[in-house]
């Protein structure tokens, strides 16, 4: 049985471009999948914590002893979103671009991701994935159009950081369904939408 992590960080609510594809690229797959599982995790609603000072102890460097409560609740947190995304055969992660880059509060969920031993580990030979033969697929809102305009190309940090994220933790198989151009007026953002449905439909055929 497939399952299907479906993770939204823009917090637009109904006004998000991000939103409403993720919501068609999972309709889609169940569709094509009728008995898969679908896991739903909000991060702009229910944000995780930022890495502090308290936290980045227990959560990156391993201390277990004399913990606070909230050092114990967020270490817990950690390992439910380990654990659905480590479970997750497909993960449907919406990713509008914030100032070049993604949303806080996606970066938040993939610090909590990014553990050694779980997600990726350190060899002799380099960092090697340990999170991989799952598939992703990042819903992708841009304000401007980057990828086909070579001037803005290089201020895309955004599916850059998240390609290189994926692949660091082992993920081979990340397809992005984009939706440029949706600041640029009305008819843009129309185009722009209608351009992501065409893709998404492409999607659930090679499902």
């Amino acid at each position: 049985m497939t399952t299907i992590l479906h993770v939204d960080s823009s917090p637009l609510g109904t006004f998000s471009v991000t939103r409403q594809l993720t919501a068609s690229i999972v309709e889609a797959l169940v569709k094509a999948d009728p008995a898969a599982t679908v896991v739903t995790r909000d991060v702009a609603a229910n944000p995780p914590a930022h890495l502090d000072g308290e936290l980045l102890p227990v959560l990156k460097l391993g201390v277990v002893d004399g913990l606070s409560e909230r050092q114990r609740e967020e270490l817990a947190l950690t390992n439910v979103l380990l654990d659905e995304f480590l479970a997750a055969d497909v993960v449907v992660v919406g990713a509008p671009m914030y100032n070049f880059s993604v949303p806080t509060q996606l970066k938040a969920w993939i610090d909590r991701l990014a553990q050694a031993g779980r997600t990726f580990r350190y060899t002799e030979k380099g960092p090697e994935g340990l999170a991989g033969g799952k598939r992703v697929i990042v819903a992708s809102g841009r304000g401007g159009v980057y990828s086909t305009n070579p001037a803005l190309a290089g201020l895309d940090h955004q599916e850059a950081y998240l390609r290189s994220v994926f692949g660091f933790f082992g993920i081979t198989d990340v397809t992005f369904i984009r939706a440029e151009g949706v600041s640029m007026g009305p008819e843009a953002k129309d185009k722009a939408l209608a351009a992501a449905a065409k893709e998404i439909e492409s999607l659930l055929a090679a499902a």
